[in-house]
C-alpha cells in the first residue's frame, strides 16, 4: 500500500432540509476544486430558527484529502 500524505481543511456546508444534506452539500461544493477527498469529520451543528421551528441548518466540517 502507497503511502500518502494528508491535509485538513474547514468548511461550513448549509441547508434548509437538515444535517446530512448540509454535510453533502459541503462536500460537493469542496469537490469542485479539491481534488482525491478522502474523508470528513463533523465538528459543529447549528440552526436558524423561524417561528418556533428549525428553518436552517449549518454543518461546520472537516474535510481530508491526498496530496498529490
Amino acid at each position: 500500500m502507497p503511502h500518502h500524505t494528508y491535509k485538513k481543511m474547514e468548511i461550513v456546508g448549509s441547508s434548509s432540509v437538515g444535517i446530512d444534506d448540509a454535510i453533502n452539500n459541503a462536500v460537493a461544493k469542496a469537490s469542485e476544486s479539491v481534488h482525491n477527498l478522502r474523508w470528513f469529520e463533523m465538528q459543529e451543528v447549528r440552526g436558524h430558527i423561524e417561528e418556533g421551528k428549525v428553518a436552517h441548518w449549518q454543518v461546520t466540517v472537516k474535510i481530508g484529502f491526498t496530496l498529490d
